[in-house]
């Protein structure tokens, strides 16, 4: 029996998505095709990349063992169109709310079993096979890559992210009651 099964790695990727929803709601509008430097995605289209990553989920969902038959460069490009399209920010939070929730409703339903499946990956990488539990704890960990992106951008846009925010108000509060 697995120590953290589905229904922790749920739980911890809706803490995830919920601070990336904080960070949508807090940059304004018109920062939204913000770019941090050229050849890389605007806010916008980090956003709807994170929304769209759990795609990448189907192979569990069809239980498959592989990768085999899947065209990547496919399933690449029509993300990389959906991250071109114009989304306003209360579509960009409705689309990461919705996939978010689905994605997190689906994962909280896995079995230990399920998640020690071994899954094989493609020919010539290391490992050759990983569990479908680490898989798919790639999924948190691939928007935690992009959110820390997100914060960047917020401070080059002049704002304090919120998770930052937070940490120093504990921090002033803990020095507070040391001088008390």
């Amino acid at each position: 029996m697995m120590c953290y099964g589905g229904k922790d790695l749920a739980r911890s990727y809706r803490t995830v998505r919920g601070n990336t929803l904080k960070i949508v709601e807090e940059i304004p509008e018109s920062k939204l095709d913000f770019v941090a430097a050229p050849g890389t995605r605007s806010i916008r289209q980090l956003l709807t990349h994170i929304a769209l990553t759990d795609s990448f989920s189907g192979v569990h969902k069809e239980k498959r063992t592989s990768f085999e038959g899947i065209n990547f460069p496919q399933l690449i490009g029509q993300m990389q169109a959906e991250e071109q399209m114009p989304r306003t920010k209360s579509e960009l939070i409705a689309l990461l709310t919705q996939r978010g929730e689905e994605t997190a409703s689906w994962i909280e339903g896995l079995s230990d079993d399920f998640l020690a499946e071994p899954f094989n990956q493609p020919p010539g990488m290391a490992p050759a096979t990983k569990t479908r539990f680490e898989m798919i704890m790639s999924m948190k960990e691939h928007e935690m890559h992009h959110r820390a992106q997100l914060m960047l951008m917020q401070r080059m846009i002049g704002q304090v992210p919120h998770l930052t925010r937070a940490m120093q108000e504990r921090f002033a509060a803990a020095a507070a009651q040391q001088r008390t």
